[in-house]
């Protein structure tokens, strides 16, 4: 696979893992980390306060430019901002809002850390439009293109790699369980892997009739959407399957409720469990690994690494 240039960042895929941290702009993360304090009110957001789309709190991008900051610091390579959680069960919320979170954060990021490399998180044309032109240079939709018509010619004019996500999660399929939280409940599949890589292959084709190259496409198979514990285990640990169809491929797993469901633990005590995901997804070819907790996930790629990559 050819290496993926963005700006002044080349990503060289199999010399090493790269790490992506995320910052949930959000009041209701599954993982008890949005950094919104309370669920939105009419008017400008916290983060926007009378700045307008273009500042944060005092003009700086608030607790988001914070955690961009300790995230660099710590070892990532990718800062992934999202403005509307994907939580089981979560109120999805528009355009507008969305990038009232968003934007002022990014635009942050990229005057204070002009060397961060941004992601969108973000199904919206609206919001992706906005954000690329706020300082993000890649869009990660967890709809894989299939929820918005326009983001894909969004992102083929900015010239922006995409990150396409697996997804078969329904808003009304959703388990609760008291401690564990909510998850989604698992689709149907005839057979899981081949499923999974032929909706990810149809929305590779709607990104090249956009006019995004192969080398700006990158696939995710959406551990935790739309699959049961044992589906996104097995994921995880054929995720060199994945890989196989010749893009570069991102592991979300941090914090997950597949791995809560495993050891009976809750979201703030799964550190463990999302480092043994990681670990095994390098094993098996993922080249960026999304993480909550940088800092440590940082020390288990670059270990893992160590022996996976090894050069002889």
């Amino acid at each position: 696979m050819k290496p993926l240039t963005i700006g002044k960042h080349t990503l060289t895929w199999g010399e090493r893992t790269y790490v992506m941290g995320i910052l949930n702009i959000t009041p209701d993360s599954f993982s008890g980390d949005g950094l919104l304090p309370s669920p939105p009110t009419p008017g400008p957001s916290p983060l926007s306060q009378e700045q307008g789309e273009g500042g944060g709190e005092s003009g700086e991008g608030g607790e988001g430019l914070h955690h961009a900051s300790a995230f660099l610091a710590s070892g990532a390579d990718i800062l992934d901002v999202g403005g509307e959680s994907t939580r089981p069960g979560s109120q999805p919320v528009d355009a507008e809002e969305e990038m009232r979170r968003v934007i002022p954060v990014i635009r942050a990021i990229a005057a204070e850390l002009p060397d961060a490399l941004i992601s969108i998180d973000t199904c919206k044309a609206a919001v992706a439009e906005k954000a690329l032109k706020a300082g993000a240079s890649i869009v990660n939709d967890v709809w894989a293109l299939r929820a918005d018509p326009g983001l894909a010619g969004v992102a083929a004019r900015h010239n922006a790699p995409v990150i396409l996500m697996h997804n078969r999660s329904k808003p009304a399929n959703v388990e609760v369980r008291e401690r564990l939280g909510s998850a989604y409940l698992g689709a149907e599949y005839q057979n899981l892997i081949e499923d999974v890589k032929r909706e990810l292959m149809d929305s590779v084709a709607i990104a090249c009739a956009a006019g995004i190259p192969d080398e700006r496409i990158i696939l995710d198979p959406g551990i935790g959407f739309g699959k049961t514990v044992e589906q996104n285990l097995e994921l995880i640990n054929r995720l060199d399957e994945i890989r196989s169809l010749g893009y570069p491929v991102l592991l979300g797993a941090s914090r997950k409720s597949f791995i809560g469901y495993t050891l009976d633990l809750p979201t703030d005590q799964r550190v463990e469990g999302t480092a043994a995901a990681v670990a095994v997804g390098i094993l098996r070819g993922a080249d960026i690994v999304r993480v909550h907790d940088v800092e440590f996930m940082a020390r288990v790629v670059k270990m893992t690494d160590a022996i996976v990559r090894r050069k002889t």
